[in-house]
């Protein structure tokens, strides 16, 4: 039986809820980085094989977690901007060509597309307020709109959106769908077919509570040899490994965008804390993380001033529970939060609270305590 305080045995008066930046390591990756140095330290790469197993657990493991048909159509990258740069720059645009994004996107949703702007490719940003977003961003793609690109959970309002919808609006609309899945993947359950998605990416950072320089990258496998590659060498090879052979082709599995050595380190980390979270089951997770943002709204709700930045309904709720008090500079709110040992963000004109899972009563109870206290409710 999973013994979660002993995975996560954060030192006293901490109150951790900013997973949606950058979560802490459960012990075992810890345990299984520390094992890997040891390695390194006394035998060297003597036992490189056994460590490609890991890695090869690691692909199966993002496969499963991401409902993909095989591990083949997993590439393991070094963050979510460098897998959307494969599809913006993998693409054959055309002057003209447009791609439909929300007007609430993390800049490395943004930035990536409007670098485009050299090839004549129009950016159409469309915003979420509306009573209907999954319909206002269906409503933009008009004929020479190419792909949506989205992220499953916006990173300030944590606002969530209906995958599925628009993976089937898209669909009919002969538009591919991309979704940066950062703040989805790991904390609620997420299904690249269900969703149509021609790509998806994500980091392994944030609550998939792993270590940062490694992600993953969904392509289709219908859609692997559409997109141009930029970057090449021995890894990406279809026959790696073998290096006599002078001709060559790139891979035809997803292992074509990963041109070079593996970040074996990052893989034994992220494939342990991938473990814990197969462990405990996503529907769990999120169940869990569910009752843990309840809490915290129903605490919330109970100051004065208090205005919530996040959806109010459940179907739009996610990890993410931003929010601001009327009368107070967000900033230095913020710095008082910090001083007092509640580890959160300042986003989207407000304090980001991210808890997971496993975050207990005493941190949500204490931090609601340290608000009180503060701002004099």
């Amino acid at each position: 039986m999973i013994q979660i305080n002993d995975e996560f045995p954060q030192i006293v008066g901490l109150r951790y809820l900013n997973h949606a930046a950058v979560a802490p390591w459960p012990r075992r990756a810890a345990r299984a980085v520390s094992a890997f140095a040891e390695q390194n330290v006394s035998i060297g790469a003597r036992d490189y094989p056994q460590w490609l197993t890991v890695e090869r657990s690691l692909r199966q493991r993002l496969a499963r977690l991401l409902n993909a048909p095989t591990s083949a159509d997993v590439a393991l990258v070094k963050n979510t901007s460098e897998a959307l740069s494969f599809v913006a720059f993998g693409l054959d645009w055309k002057s003209g060509d447009q791609i439909v994004i929300s007007d609430e996107e993390f800049p490395s949703n943004r930035v990536v597309w409007e670098a485009l702007r050299p090839l004549g490719v129009e950016v159409i940003q469309v915003g979420l307020k509306g009573a209907d977003p999954e319909g206002d961003l269906l409503a933009a793609c008009g004929p020479r709109v190419r792909l949506m690109a989205i992220s499953a959970v916006q990173y300030a309002s944590g606002m969530r959106l209906d995958l599925a919808r628009l993976g089937e609006g898209c669909e009919r609309r002969g538009v591919l769908l991309c979704i940066d899945a950062i703040q989805q993947l790991g904390a609620l359950p997420f299904d690249v077919q269900q969703n149509r998605c021609a790509f998806a990416m994500a980091d392994g950072h944030k609550w998939m509570l792993g270590p940062e320089g490694l992600g993953v990258f969904y392509c289709r496998s219908d859609l692997r040899e559409q997109l141009k590659l930029h970057e090449y060498g021995w890894h990406m090879l279809e026959h790696a490994g073998d290096y006599d052979r002078i001709d060559w082709e790139p891979a035809r599995s997803a292992r074509r965008f990963e041109c070079g050595s593996p970040n074996l380190l990052g893989a034994m980390a992220l494939e342990a804390s991938l473990s814990l979270l197969e462990e405990v089951g996503m529907q769990r997770v999120a169940a869990a993380l569910a009752e843990r943002i309840d809490w915290l709204c129903q605490g919330l709700g109970g100051l004065n001033g208090v205005e919530i930045l996040s959806p109010a309904e459940h179907g739009r709720r996610s990890g993410i529970l931003t929010f601001r008090l009327a009368g107070w500079d967000n900033t230095e709110l913020f710095e008082r939060l910090k001083a007092q040992q509640v580890v959160c963000a300042l986003r989207g004109g407000g304090i980001r609270f991210s808890p997971h899972f496993y975050t207990e009563a005493r941190v949500i109870d204490e931090t609601l305590g340290v608000l009180r206290a503060v701002t004099g409710h």
